[in-house]
């Protein structure tokens, strides 16, 4: 039972690996990640023993946080795929580990974005190496920045600290 209870686990940073690649090379989140992640959370909660009250509590903070980044959509802080992993990721990270997630997000993506100006800028574009269209694109002054990416690097820090986890 351990050997499946910790593969139910992988679930989430490899879904949330694989929405921040795909962010990062095309500025685009599948729904489907952040549907699959959804999915899974009832079974890997079920499956670790998690009493109800606790799915209750991790079912509020995905619902809060989907709430919260549908504000920061509306404002053009965020993307839509953005918005849906970020509620998705609280979902699986729960209480008390989502503040960790949301102040690891906060940094990641002050990091993220600073580290993409720096690139854009006109003093260090020029040296950039040509690489794939998708790091063309990246380093394109005016380009969006891929949040999906700080997203994935708030919710793997916080990760470990889940209620999840906590059950192995």
């Amino acid at each position: 039972m351990h050997a499946v209870q910790t593969l139910l686990l992988l679930i989430f940073p490899i879904l949330v690996i694989v929405a921040a690649l795909r962010d990062a090379t095309s500025y685009t989140i599948p729904n489907w990640i952040s549907l699959a992640l959804i999915a899974a959370f009832p079974v890997a909660a079920l499956a670790l023993g998690l009493p109800l009250s606790t799915i209750g509590l991790h079912l509020g903070i995905g619902v809060a946080a989907l709430a919260l980044g549908m504000v920061m959509y509306f404002l053009r802080w965020i993307g839509g795929g953005d918005a849906k992993l970020f509620a998705a990721a609280a979902l699986w990270i729960g209480w008390p580990a989502t503040v960790t997630f949301l102040g690891a997000t906060g940094v990641a993506g002050g990091v993220l974005s600073v580290g993409l100006l720096g690139l854009r800028s006109a003093y260090v574009r020029p040296y950039l190496p040509i690489g794939p269209p998708w790091f063309a694109r990246l380093i394109e002054p005016g380009q969006d920045v891929p949040y999906g990416v700080a997203i994935c690097a708030g919710a793997l820090t916080a990760f470990p600290a889940s209620t999840l986890i906590g059950r192995l």
